[in-house]
């Protein structure tokens, strides 16, 4: 018996990915919070616990994700490019562009036929276009993140937010709603500005489907269909998009048991 685990220490989120003999066993996801380290213990005692399972049946652990070098117990230590790269590859075998927007950074990463890493931009010194941009949003206009698809199908037209840095952005925001601009038409807006900035990322790396959406922003309706309108593309938003990052470790895990 095989015991992978992946560990992705996301500035915002860490996840886990247990796969045993190969097979997704058990995920798990927390806060990061101010010490990486402990909650990414936590969250692999967790996960591995669901499972039925102990660290110290652990057959390999590979780490990726801002805080990997915290992660004690590490066999291997990856970049979270290799890693989503691996995960959505292994996941959608036809994927050539996967675009990844997390809680502070948002990445476009180009794939060969084979899965390799061919070209990469990233965008992780603003907040803009990121999960932590849209969660400042939501809690100014009271709406979770949850319903940004449900209000993105309900608005009639949009307004164009021009601001890219979050502080401006959140005082635009103040004054469209001031003016009577409905809500519908401001996420709708919010989610436009996003697609809009990944997108200008995504044309510098070349796009080629299929194009598969990863990260906790993947699972925003608005944004994915915000994101289809501005590359004229269809998103896959695969199975466990969220845990990309942990699922590709994983899965680097296990080679190395084989």
């Amino acid at each position: 018996m095989t015991v992978a685990v992946g560990v992705d220490s996301g500035s915002t989120t860490t996840k886990v990915v247990v796969l045993v003999n190969g097979k997704v066993a058990c995920t798990t996801s927390a806060v990061t919070g101010p010490d990486p380290a402990k909650t990414a213990s936590l969250c692999i005692d967790k996960a591995l616990s669901e499972c039925g399972h102990t660290f110290r049946e652990i057959s390999c652990l590979v780490a990726t994700g801002y805080g990997r070098e915290r992660v004690s117990g590490a066999t291997r230590i990856l970049t979270e490019i290799t890693c989503h790269a691996r995960g959505a590859h292994a996941m959608v075998p036809a994927a050539r562009t996967i675009i990844d927007i997390g809680g502070q950074d948002s990445k476009v990463i180009r794939l060969d036929e084979r899965g390799f890493v061919q070209d990469f931009i990233m965008n992780d010194k603003c907040a803009a276009g990121t999960g932590r941009f849209l969660e400042v949003m939501a809690a100014r206009l009271q709406v979770g993140l949850d319903e940004f698809g449900e209000e993105w199908g309900r608005a009639r037209g949009s307004v164009k937010i021009s601001s890219t840095c979050t502080v401006f952005a959140e005082s635009e925001i103040i004054s469209l709603i001031s003016a009577g601009v409905k809500r519908p038409e401001v996420i709708k807006g919010l989610c436009n500005a996003i697609a809009g900035r990944v997108a200008s990322m995504a044309r510098r790396v070349g796009i080629e489907p299929a194009v598969v959406f990863t990260g906790g922003v993947s699972l925003n309706e608005g944004v994915r269909r915000a994101l289809e309108d501005a590359l004229s593309q269809k998103i896959v938003v695969p199975p466990m998009s969220q845990f990309m990052g942990a699922y590709g470790a994983a899965l680097f895990a296990q080679d190395l048991v084989e």
